[in-house]
């Protein structure tokens, strides 16, 4: 397993189709147009069998333009002690028969020193699925939970990196 960033978009379309995602891809490419370093690919013997997204966000708009509700920005503006600007691992996906290798453990620990390399201080992830949740705890970082969306939100600052 390696860790790729960026990718032939018709490829990754492709993958995105015949894995059946549920999420927007439309949404999604526009954010990889915009900067192709966004996209992390999870390469297994030359195919694409997992995919990270993140970009760059604060307290105030997910995106420029697209305002954090009122109950999201009170749990960040509270769990990030008054910092506004951060990294969202925005969306995570690893083919089932990848899960429960370790591969989760691989990609945050990748990410994270990705994401420190270019200067950034601190991650948020929003996570429902248990097996988010059970990395996220895992490797010690900070926790909420937004109501209005069901999900949990971890945030980790980089400085406190763990190996």
């Amino acid at each position: 397993m390696r860790f790729v960033v960026g990718c032939d978009l018709e490829e990754f379309k492709g993958y995105w189709r015949r894995n059946g995602y549920d999420g927007d891809l439309k949404h999604l490419l526009n954010t990889v147009i915009r900067d192709p370093s966004q996209l992390i690919v999870w390469r297994e013997n030359g195919k694409i069998v997992g995919h990270g997204v993140w970009h760059e966000t604060n307290t105030e708009e997910h995106r420029e333009g697209d305002p954090r509700n009122k109950e999201d920005r009170e749990v960040l503006e509270k769990l990030l002690g008054g910092k506004k600007d951060f990294v969202e691992l925005h969306e995570i996906w690893l083919m089932k028969e990848y899960r429960g290798k370790g591969y989760g453990k691989r990609f945050f620990d990748f990410f994270e020193q990705y994401v420190k390399d270019r200067g950034y201080d601190l991650v948020v992830y929003y996570a429902d699925h248990p097996a988010a949740v059970a990395i996220c705890r895992k490797r010690g970082y900070k926790e909420d939970y937004v109501k209005s969306m069901g999900e949990c939100v971890f945030y980790c600052p980089l400085i406190e990196l763990h190996v």
